[in-house]
């Protein structure tokens, strides 16, 4: 299955040295080699580069990994395809308009026999389940507040209503966010880390290849990476427990229930 990449932070951070690993893993270190996408929140704008060859053959990854955007909201995403065909529109992350921002989403599973009628407002333009899913959620949101977007205490539970809905069909694990609030579902394996003062070194897994963040950061910076696998093998990382929906805001998750 596919592998998911989120990062949330109270400052705009670039993620070339998470990328660096994540992107290894899609043909080089791993065989999620059937496309990518990243999505780079900034300000209520969003950068989002697609890609259906694998990442580490990609002249846009390259870009990616070299050009350091700065943003507090980063979704990205290697595909290994289990629905749909190898093609732009179904590589992750998707992108739709509500309320007047950008939600993006990516999905890491399988969800087998999922054919919803998808009657709502929003439509899949590929054909994988994730986009079908991804509908199905705003469609849900939308239909439940049509006045606009809810406090994050009223959203939160019909979130997780859907979420659970889509679970119980198959793997849905899946990151998910407008730009304001970072959405984080974990289905089967996820697990996150929070980089703050004081910074230290960090060794990815997947290249020979060292930062100390003490030396790119300010004592106030703080930096929420969730990932499908760590991507460091000398930081301590947390899993999400399956069933769990995390909100991240300003690098943190937040207490909603």
């Amino acid at each position: 299955m596919c592998q998911l990449l989120g990062m949330n932070c109270n400052v705009p951070t670039d993620i070339c040295f998470s990328f660096e690993g994540f992107s290894a893993r899609g043909g080089k270190t791993d065989d999620h080699s059937d496309g990518w996408g990243i999505s780079f929140s900034e300000g209520k704008g969003c950068r989002i580069f697609l890609d259906a060859k694998p990442s580490i053959a990609s002249p846009l990854a390259e870009l990616v990994r070299r050009y350091p955007i700065h943003s507090t909201h980063v979704i990205a995403h290697i595909r290994k395809a289990t629905q749909g065909e190898i093609a732009i529109e179904n590589c992750h992350p998707f992108c739709r308009e509500l309320w007047g921002r950008y939600w993006v989403f990516a999905h890491n599973g399988n969800l087998p026999d999922f054919h919803p009628q998808n009657n709502g407002f929003f439509q899949p333009v590929g054909n994988t389940d994730s986009e079908q899913a991804f509908c199905l959620i705003l469609n849900a949101l939308r239909a439940s507040f049509p006045d606009g977007k809810p406090p994050l205490k009223l959203l939160y539970p019909v979130l997780s209503k859907i979420t659970a809905e889509l679970n119980s069909i198959g793997i849905f694990n899946y990151l998910l966010s407008d730009g304001e609030h970072f959405f984080t579902h974990c289905s089967t394996k996820l697990w996150y880390i929070i980089r703050q003062a004081p910074f230290a070194a960090a060794h990815l897994i997947d290249e020979e290849m060292t930062v100390d963040f003490s030396e790119l950061t300010t004592p106030s910076d703080r930096v929420a990476v969730i990932v499908t696998i760590p991507l460091t093998d000398n930081e301590i990382w947390t899993q999400i427990q399956p069933g769990e929906i995390l909100v991240f805001q300003d690098g943190l998750p937040l207490n909603v229930e």
